[in-house]
């Protein structure tokens, strides 16, 4: 794809489960996490050292409350975008609205730590016109997932809980496999934090 792919992370989540278990106030972001690399940083600044340099269009959609992440994310170079929504579907389409004239989107979820730079960079080079590219371990869909130009419209027109699943159906999306745990590992409860 010859145009620029944005990157759009989203880190508005609420993440109810994590704090249940963590304790009320606890943000699953910001939690102490050892890396595949073995370094110990918060489960988000992981996320944002995974995406590849050569993305330079950056966004983080985050919610106010959270000006630890903000100042993160602006170090590592991304623009950040507000929202009072924590819904999924709300994020995606203010992050893809700030950066509306790109030749695609890699959406990345703010609490995925152990994704491996290596299988985002399989992602995007899935990425061609008209298409949606999903990393597949095991037989399952995984994060991050890429988004052609054509997607935008709808991409923007997603709203609430819900996210970019609906696209699927009327897409022709390339599965990348990948041999990486990683793609399919979130951090909804503290024990999630150690990868395994």
């Amino acid at each position: 794809m010859s145009e620029p792919i944005g990157v759009v992370v989203l880190a508005a989540g609420q993440g109810s489960r994590f704090q249940q278990l963590a304790g009320a106030g606890s943000d699953k972001l910001l939690a102490d996490c050892t890396g595949r690399d073995g370094a110990v940083r918060s489960v988000i600044e992981h996320v944002l050292l995974n995406v590849p340099e050569s993305l330079e269009k950056r966004v983080l959609v985050t919610t106010a409350d959270r000006p630890q992440v903000i100042r993160m994310a602006q170090a590592y170079g991304f623009e950040i975008v507000l929202i009072e929504s924590t819904g999924m579907g709300d994020s995606i389409a203010a992050g893809v609205a700030a950066c509306p004239q790109q030749g695609g989107w890699l959406i990345v979820l703010g609490d995925m730590p152990f994704i491996l730079p290596s299988s985002i960079e399989r992602v995007l080079a899935g990425m061609v016109d008209d298409t949606i590219s999903v990393p597949v371990q095991d037989g399952e869909y995984g994060h991050p997932v890429g988004f052609a130009g054509s997607f935008g419209p709808g991409l923007l027109a997603l709203a609430g809980d819900r996210g970019a699943k609906p696209l699927f159906s009327q897409a022709r999306v390339v599965e990348v496999s990948v041999e990486d745990p990683g793609v399919l590992w979130d951090v909804d409860v503290p024990e999630a934090l150690f990868f395994k």
